[in-house]
């Protein structure tokens, strides 16, 4: 699975925007400081990811005293898959040059002999983080469990019915 730290961190800064932009009935924007002490991202890293997911309509940057961030939409509608593709980051299981492409992973640029086996995996794990909300990920454990059973459930009868 090709998913590095970039996606990783985007995801963990992101629920931790979601988490504590909530202030009550109040929205506050919160800080990159904030967010890089407490999930121990660098904030120069933080920077060049929410610079990502400004440009992606993701996030919204608020000027000033009590500047920072707040997410351009709700938690319940913000979605990882989202997330990881606005910082650049394929959600792809193969070694080869990148999707769709004709060159394959192999020496003289052909596909390898399981690289449908990896290109099927990476559509899935795609489909399952398009249906995980940030709502989800800050959900206390029992809610994203039931999401996810909920999510593979449904892929299986998906498939069932193909």
């Amino acid at each position: 699975m090709r998913l590095s730290t970039k996606g990783r961190y985007a995801v963990m800064a992101m629920a931790d925007l979601a988490r504590h932009s909530a202030d009550g009935d109040r929205v506050r924007a919160v800080s990159l400081a904030e967010i890089a002490t407490r999930q121990e991202i660098s904030l120069s890293y933080l920077e060049q990811l929410f610079a990502r997911l400004r440009r992606g309509g993701l996030v919204k940057s608020v000027r000033g005293p009590g500047g920072g961030y707040l997410l351009a939409s709700s938690a319940n509608e913000t979605w990882v898959a989202d997330i990881v593709l606005a910082v650049d980051e394929p959600i792809r299981a193969t070694r080869c040059a990148g999707q769709g492409s004709p060159r394959g992973c192999m020496v003289g640029g052909e596909r390898c002999i399981t690289h449908d086996l990896w290109d099927g995996l990476g559509r899935e794990i795609h489909r399952y983080l398009a249906t995980v909300s940030l709502a989800d990920v800050i959900a206390p454990r029992a809610c994203a469990s039931q999401r996810m059973a909920e999510s593979i459930n449904g892929a299986m009868a998906d498939g069932a019915a193909a």
